[in-house]
């Protein structure tokens, strides 16, 4: 916002008082001032209605990044300090033209958005998570962790989730491995969503949780409320909540995951495990909750399994044999995501659980991305166990086990053709 909207920003909040005013009322004061201001600037209707807006957002919504947050095509929102705006539009990252004209207008918003879900942000407690009416993510760090001003992470999430048929138009991954995740699902497979950050693991996992049968009660865990499952008249959402001033209140991802035990459950979903909460996850998928979902951070389907190892030990005096013997019964299929050279995000690998071998996890790769011509089936044969062949059986004839598997008639219902 120029100087000069800034000094008649100041002029109305001081007729204002502070009091609890309507939107028509503030409405009238920008007017009002404007009216006065524009009789020198000989402003044009076009410019008048510009400043107006820039005037509202900076009382009620978020000063010049409102536009960006209106913005569907943006995706991230990245503030470092008043001055340096980066935004991610369509998988590029680009510098925005527009930035604060101070600390104060900045520190403003930030407070704003706290203040929105009573939260406290300042030198004593500089980093905060939180989130938006809109669902969007909001972290944000103040001076003196972040020495060069505040800096300030928005994750937007789409108001319509994509579905697999819109990722499978974005060649985010193939038709037979849809299909096959898709029968993963119903079948009731636990499944775990690996990548990095910004691979789209939240989506995906929205995505697959449109296959889980709507008779199913669903309970989702999660830091801060990002799932947007679609179709699950009997879903409850759980939420972690930060301690208080006192340092009393805290609610952990653990704290919600045994107390969703309790709530009769078809289906937990884990938002994503960072910590020791690995350990009560797969607990809670070994105790018959059969179909959970989760996600987390790795760089890869095998750097997975030994951050799992890591994170389970953290929850628990547990011999490493354990462990592993845990994570291999308790996932069937570990789904890798990533981004590749292009910015685009994609299925790189879907790997079957095959229990354990001489002490050690056994992944076997199911599809697999291969540079140039995308995300192929292995030829790996399933196994013929009662598990995997409901899998396969549940694929569409045709499409992926009559074609993908000519030959293994176990899976394989009458009539169907191998062709």
């Amino acid at each position: 916002m120029r100087e000069d909207l800034r000094r008649i920003r100041r002029e109305i909040a001081e007729r204002l008082d502070g009091s609890d005013y309507s939107d028509r009322m503030l409405l009238s004061q920008i007017d009002r001032a404007l009216t006065e201001w524009g009789r020198d600037q000989r402003l044009s209707l076009k410019e008048k209605e510009a400043c107006r807006k820039q005037l509202l957002d900076s009382f009620r919504g978020m000063d010049i990044l409102q536009p960006l947050l209106e913005d569907e095509e943006v995706t991230e929102i990245m503030v470092n300090g008043p001055f340096s705006i980066f935004v991610e539009k369509g998988s590029e990252m680009i510098a925005w033209e527009r930035h604060f004209t101070g600390r104060e207008p900045l520190d403003d918003v930030i407070q704003g958005m706290a203040a929105s879900v009573n939260r406290i942000v300042n030198t004593a407690t500089p980093i905060a998570d939180l989130r938006l009416e809109d669902g969007s993510r909001v972290n944000i760090v103040l001076p003196p962790a972040a020495p060069d001003g505040p800096v300030v992470t928005i994750r937007k999430f789409f108001k319509d989730p994509l579905t697999m048929e819109k990722l499978l138009e974005k060649e985010a991954l193939s038709q037979a491995c849809a299909d096959y995740l898709k029968s993963a699902v119903k079948c009731g497979c636990n499944i775990f969503i690996s990548g990095g950050t910004g691979s789209g693991k939240t989506t995906f996992l929205n995505a697959l949780s449109a296959y889980i049968p709507a008779e199913e009660r669903v309970i989702t865990i999660e830091d801060s409320l990002e799932l947007q499952l679609q179709g699950l008249p009997n879903l409850v959402r759980l939420e972690t909540r930060n301690p208080n001033l006192e340092g009393s209140g805290k609610i952990s991802i653990r704290d919600l995951i045994r107390t969703a035990l309790r709530m009769r459950p078809n289906r937990i979903v884990v938002g994503e495990v960072r910590g020791e909460e690995a350990l009560d996850m797969l607990q809670a998928m070994n105790t018959g909750h059969r179909g959970s979902l989760s996600t987390g951070h790795a760089n890869s389907a095998a750097h997975m399994l030994s951050r799992l190892e890591t994170m389970t030990l953290m929850g628990g005096e547990l011999p490493l044999g354990a462990v592993r013997n845990q994570i291999a019964s308790a996932l069937d299929i570990l789904v890798h995501l990533g981004r590749l050279k292009d910015r685009k995000r994609r299925v790189l690998s879907v790997h079957e659980m095959r229990g354990l071998e001489k002490g050690e996890i056994c992944l076997e790769a199911i599809f697999e991305y291969k540079a140039g011509t995308g995300l192929l089936f292995t030829g790996r044969q399933p196994e013929r166990t009662e598990k995997w062949k409901e899998i396969y059986e549940a694929v569409p004839a045709g499409r992926f086990a009559g074609r993908l598997f000519p030959g293994l008639s176990v899976f394989q219902k009458p009539g169907r053709s191998d062709a």
